[in-house]
């Protein structure tokens, strides 16, 4: 069977596409010149920044994907998949959380509550697969 990409979906990869060339960018640049010495300040803070407003603009370009989708099924895969990797990633950073609070493991940097929520896609994708035999659309 041939998946057919709506507008909306096409839409969704080119804008996917332009946030994670600059992501990559931001990334590799960043810690090449953080590792060379040459980031100080306020360019550091940039840089920083930069690669956080980009994973910050992939949540929105799936929220764009969500409101510009016209078919409702389709539409409705992609909120259930969007609330199980809410819950899934939120389940796991609150377990974390507390088990880091009793010192039984390490803290760990706050962006991976967003990787998480990237893997808790494909749980959502899994179990949209399991129930309505179609992944959803957000991966």
């Amino acid at each position: 069977m041939t998946r057919v990409k709506s507008s909306a979906q096409s839409t969704y990869v080119r804008r996917l596409m332009v946030l994670m060339a600059v992501y990559v960018i931001a990334i590799v640049g960043g810690s090449a010149a953080r590792h060379a010495d040459l980031l100080s300040g306020a360019t550091t803070i940039l840089a920083a920044l930069v690669s956080g407003l980009c994973i910050a603009g992939v949540f929105w370009a799936i929220g764009r994907l969500i409101v510009e989708e016209q078919d409702e099924f389709r539409r409705m895969l992609m909120v259930r998949q969007a609330l199980i990797a809410t819950g899934f990633s939120l389940s796991i950073a609150s377990i974390h959380g507390f088990l880091s609070e009793f010192d039984l493991l390490p803290r760990i940097d706050l962006y991976w509550a967003a990787i998480l929520w990237f893997a808790g896609l494909i749980v959502g994708g899994v179990s949209n697969k399991l129930k309505y035999g179609s992944w959803g659309q957000c991966l």
